[in-house]
């Protein structure tokens, strides 16, 4: 009952705060201590007592006391950082305090007019020293000295009484980071209730850093936000043990804990809320690098480094690396875990944070242990719209992995299935893995993935060099896509579709090159599917047979049935098929991803001092050695010319300064939209031209294929007549053991297109963040039903 009374008490206050037609005295502390009273005891008594109607209301007609509201809680806090927040009263103050500015600063945030409040400068109080300091200054610096206070969010070192206890303001938080890791070899006990004090304070700091989502994407490059910048500049003195404390907490983090089955059923875990707060406030504010500001875009001085980018990127130890990755690991690979006993195991539900989060740390070598993992969220997510954001996350991720010749090398690895996955059951390597998840999606995933086709081809054109000896299913998987993609109705549907044969071409151009021995399933392949690259190559451009092409296409999506294949097509026990997202599912929206061109950037796969060189003589004709994934030697001649013929025109990325007769591909590159398997529109918006086709079909580069193939079918057809072979298994054997040495044309140089972060990029990758932030927080629902600019809120 005195519960519902204390209730009633806070009820009454915030009626009174909004119904008061003279403002309220900030003296008048009998009436400002009701909030942050021991009246409520929870975060979700201040969402239900504080309704949006009534902060709204605040804000319009009463807003001195809203005013004096923020800054009395911000007031509360320094008070309580400055007596050190030792008793139980203060502490519920604190988090009180922390709970009001949480469901209040949304509402701030979403009106233009309030958007300098935080940052003036406090009232005159009669304390000349934070006079100068604005509010949200005042507000951060208490939060993380709170973050850091022995008894309340940190276990104590010192002994107990008051001539031992340390003075909050001056303490050294270093020796406060919570959890062993990277710099910090002590694993302090676990304390349930530090733990959930953290997470409150988290939430306020994520619900400051929040007011990026009340901006439009264009505005936030000009207009860093002044929260993050503060936070991760050398003015916070806990700059530092923060940064460490978040990435030791999320990277020690395991959800399994001793191996108990349903121990999670038992217990509450006051821990994972921690994890996924402390995730989000790492994503965030790595997200926000500084580094490439220009004075021009911000109206201050010089923009302070991110010190979070800073410690992150001095992080050099093997065995810290190994903690990070194998932490990130643990968790990406949790919803995989198969044990006997249904729902035995806890599962965590932050895979789209954690893909983030890797984005930013990936730079190991032990990077197969993530690929899978990757791969399995990837093809379990290709039908649920709701998750598109996160589809996009894992195939950056690996675009940024397809740059490193280590990736490539080591997806030779033969791959155990030790997860059920809605794939082919196949014997193979990890690059098998890739290449069949990768046509899952694009066949059977939803049409909102279309823009991604390039970035998933980009992919294996990069690893492609170094494929050792592809699967028959990975290989007729490779063909399938070739023959989708080059059928005119498909090609004549959108402007840039053709882009997408120049990488597939690419693809196998670089096999035959560089890893022709031991690839017999694929050249076997290729051989049996010629007639897709003879149709190709006599691909027609004349207007009625276009129009012909067009009006007969029967399908709007690719599907696996145009391929007549007799590899078996039995998925992994066990596995289950991808499902549409589940109705009144929410989803943000994203800004158009990015063109493929804008986001890699291309390099020569070895580079070599011999090839500095050489690009530095006026005849351009002295050979270049290259080292070949195969240990082998190969000669090439002058790279701008093969660069012309060969390279130029398989991406519409790829702007070569050297070549002059690529202009007019470039103008088709230019008017690219996002890649749709649907017909152009009737209003005559996209037309395909004769003129258009032969622009692109001349550059195609079949060479090596037609060269193979004019050398080996009569071999194999010999062979076959000469034996009279029914069984594939003696084509292969033969195949196996026959070299095409001399016989090629001259080999290109392997140009690899490395992921560039760029303003695009960027944008997208804040904007997608800020959504799965804003979906996460429903308990409780921080910005529910504000005015949220940087996205858009739909159900599905």
């Amino acid at each position: 009952m005195g519960n519902v009374d204390t209730k009633l008490n806070f009820r009454k206050a915030v009626v009174q705060l909004t119904s008061k037609s003279e403002p309220i005295d900030a003296s008048d502390d009998s009436f400002w201590e009701q909030f942050w009273s021991e009246n409520v005891s929870n975060v979700q008594d201040i969402f239900t007592l504080v309704p949006a109607t009534e902060i709204r209301q605040l804000r319009e007609d009463a807003p001195s006391n809203l005013a004096t509201l923020c800054y009395k809680a911000v007031e509360k806090l320094v008070k309580a950082v400055d007596s050190s927040c030792r008793t139980q009263h203060e502490q519920q103050t604190v988090l009180n305090c922390a709970r009001l500015l949480t469901r209040i600063l949304p509402y701030i945030f979403e009106d233009p007019e309030w958007k300098g409040f935080f940052w003036s400068s406090l009232p005159s109080q009669g304390e000349d020293e934070d006079e100068s300091v604005p509010l949200a200054q005042s507000l951060l610096n208490a939060v993380c000295d709170l973050l850091f206070c022995p008894d309340f969010t940190v276990v104590s070192s010192r002994k107990s009484g008051p001539d031992k206890a340390e003075e909050l303001s001056a303490i050294d938080s270093c020796e406060y980071i919570w959890e062993a890791g990277v710099g910090f070899a002590h694993s302090p006990p676990r304390n349930p209730v530090f733990d959930t004090n953290r997470t409150e304070l988290l939430k306020l700091l994520l619900t400051c850093f929040s007011e990026t989502m009340y901006q439009p994407p264009t505005d936030i490059a000009q207009n860093p936000n002044k929260w993050i910048l503060h936070l991760t500049s050398a003015e916070n003195r806990h700059a530092l043990p923060m940064f460490t404390s978040l990435l030791n907490t999320v990277c020690a983090y395991d959800p399994v804990g001793l191996g108990v089955p349903y121990n999670h059923l038992l217990f509450n875990d006051s821990l994972e809320p921690l994890v996924e707060a402390a995730l989000q406030i790492l994503i965030v504010t790595l997200d926000h690098d500084t580094s490439s500001s220009t004075p021009a875009e911000s109206e201050d001085l010089a923009v302070p480094d991110n010190l979070f980018i800073n410690y992150l990127s001095r992080i050099h130890r093997d065995e810290d690396f190994h903690f990070i990755l194998s932490g990130v690991t643990r968790l990406l690979n949790n919803p995989l875990v198969q044990t006997y006993l249904p729902n035995s195991t806890k599962k965590v539900h932050f895979h789209q944070e954690l893909l983030k989060f890797l984005y930013f740390v990936l730079k190991s070598s032990d990077v197969l242990e993530v690929l899978v993992p990757i791969l399995y969220h990837l093809n379990d997510s290709r039908a649920d719209q709701s998750r598109v954001g996160l589809m996009h996350i894992g195939v950056f991720i690996l675009l940024l992995l397809s740059g490193e010749r280590n990736f490539g090398v080591r997806l030779n690895k033969p791959y155990t299935a030790t997860v059920p996955m809605d794939i082919p059951v196949f014997t193979g390597t990890h690059s098998d893995l890739l290449i069949i998840v990768f046509h899952k999606i694009i066949t059977t995933g939803h049409q909102r993935l279309q823009p991604l086709f390039d970035c998933l081809l980009t992919i294996l054109v990069n690893v492609s060099p170094y494929l050792k000896t592809l699967s028959m299913v990975a290989s007729t998987k490779l063909l399938h896509l070739l023959e989708a993609f080059s059928t005119p109705w498909f090609l004549f549907s959108a402007s840039s579709n053709h882009h997408l044969v120049f990488f597939l071409l690419e693809i196998f151009n670089n096999i035959i090159q560089y890893q022709f021995d031991g690839n017999s399933n694929l050249v076997y392949t290729i051989i049996r599917k010629r007639q897709v690259f003879h149709s190709l190559a006599n691909l027609p451009s004349d207007y009625g047979t276009i129009a012909k092409s067009m009006n007969k296409r029967s399908r709007t999506r690719l599907t696996s049935s145009t391929s007549h294949e007799n590899v078996s097509e039995v998925a992994m026990e066990g596995s289950r098929p991808a499902l549409p997202a589940e109705p009144g599912t929410l989803k943000a929206t994203l800004p158009d991803t990015p063109q493929i061109g804008q986001m890699t950037e291309r390099e020569s796969a070895h580079p070599s001092i011999q090839q500095v060189e050489s690009l530095q003589l006026t005849n351009g004709m002295t050979a270049v050695t290259l080292n070949t994934p195969s240990k082998t030697t190969v000669t090439i001649g002058n790279e701008a010319k093969s660069t012309s013929k060969e390279v130029s025109p398989q991406s519409k990325g790829n702007r070569s300064p050297t070549t002059s007769e690529s202009s007019s591909f470039s103008r088709a590159v230019n008017t690219r939209n996002s890649l749709r398997v649907s017909a152009p529109k009737e209003n005559g918006q996209w037309v395909p031209t004769g003129e258009w086709v032969h622009s692109w079909k001349s550059k195609l580069p079949l060479q090596t294929i037609m060269r193979l193939l004019q050398v080996l079918v009569p071999q194999v057809e010999k062979i076959c007549i000469d034996k009279g072979l029914t069984d594939e298994s003696e084509i292969l054997r033969f195949l196996q053991h026959g070299t095409l040495v001399g016989l090629l044309p001259v080999p290109h140089p392997i140009l690899i297109r490395k992921y560039q972060a760029n303003a695009g990029t960027t944008t997208w990758f804040r904007t997608y963040m800020w959504g799965v932030i804003y979906l996460r927080n429903v308990d409780p629902p921080i910005w529910y039903d504000t005015d949220v600019k940087l996205f858009e809120i739909q159900r599905i």
